[in-house]
């Protein structure tokens, strides 16, 4: 069994003492590939450092997650172009808007997020997209740039049934974490992903974040890492009533193709 994990915050200052021994773990457990989210301009570039670090395993997204916006400028864009241009960036993102916590301005959100769609049409690169309690002016900022960008991830999907649908009629793909396996807030998914087509189905860490409230044992630490992104498939699996392996094989074959990856 192969796995790629979409989503790691690889770049958290919670990794820097063990960094080899998160990769030797993600290993052990079938992570064979695993895309670091760029969710700042340093972010990006530091995420950069990590995939030129560990060629053919780690890759990269560039962009300014919404709760940066405000610090999006001139600059900011033209230091995204700049990367964008590296071979191990292959996604615009972590961008989008998450009105639920807003840290930066509505209106910095959204000029923030209409440049790097502009910026993903112009580099001609995947999206990997956050929404959050930001519904209609997300799909009406996409719905603006049908048919100039390509294929699109919303990443860490928590949303409902009228969104879920809403993504996959534009044919967007879905990203799952561990949040699935929240009891609290999460068991709607595990309906839900059974709507999801198996070429659209990615699966996702969000490491440090979201670590699974269903790994058993539970560890003694709330810091997620790529080694339980195999939970997260299983957990998947036996929702849409299929093997692990299945399971993964698609998942795996979905962010391949969608990434470029080797």
């Amino acid at each position: 069994m192969q796995l790629v994990d979409i989503g790691a915050n690889l770049t958290h200052e919670s990794f820097r003492h063990d960094f080899d021994a998160v990769l030797a773990r993600a290993h052990a457990n079938s992570v064979t590939q695993l895309v670091v989210t760029g969710a700042s301009l340093q972010g990006s570039r530091d995420a950069l450092a990590l995939a030129r670090a560990h060629p053919g395993v780690l890759f990269a997204t560039a962009g300014v997650h919404p709760h940066h916006a405000a610090d999006f400028d001139a600059d900011t864009e033209s230091a995204l172009r700049e990367l964008h241009t590296q071979p191990e960036i292959v996604a615009v993102g972590e961008t989008g808007l998450d009105y639920h916590r807003n840290f930066s301005p509505r209106t910095a959100q959204l000029f923030a997020f209409e440049r790097q769609l502009e910026l993903a049409a112009e580099c001609g690169k995947p999206l990997f997209l956050h929404q959050r309690d930001a519904h209609a002016d997300f799909i009406a900022c996409m719905d603006n740039v049908r048919g100039r960008v390509g294929a699109a991830v919303v990443h860490c999907f928590t949303g409902e049934k009228d969104e879920l649908f809403d993504y996959l009629d534009r044919d967007f793909y879905i990203g799952i974490t561990g949040w699935i396996c929240d009891e609290r807030r999460g068991t709607h998914l595990r309906e839900l992903v059974k709507s999801i087509p198996s070429d659209r189905l990615m699966l996702e860490t969000d490491a440090p974040y979201l670590l699974p409230r269903t790994v058993s044992p539970a560890p003694s630490h709330r810091r997620n890492e790529p080694m339980y992104l195999a939970h997260i498939c299983a957990e998947v699996a036996r929702d849409r009533g299929e093997e692990a392996v299945v399971t993964a094989a698609k998942a795996t074959a979905a962010a391949k193709a969608f990434f470029g990856l080797p």
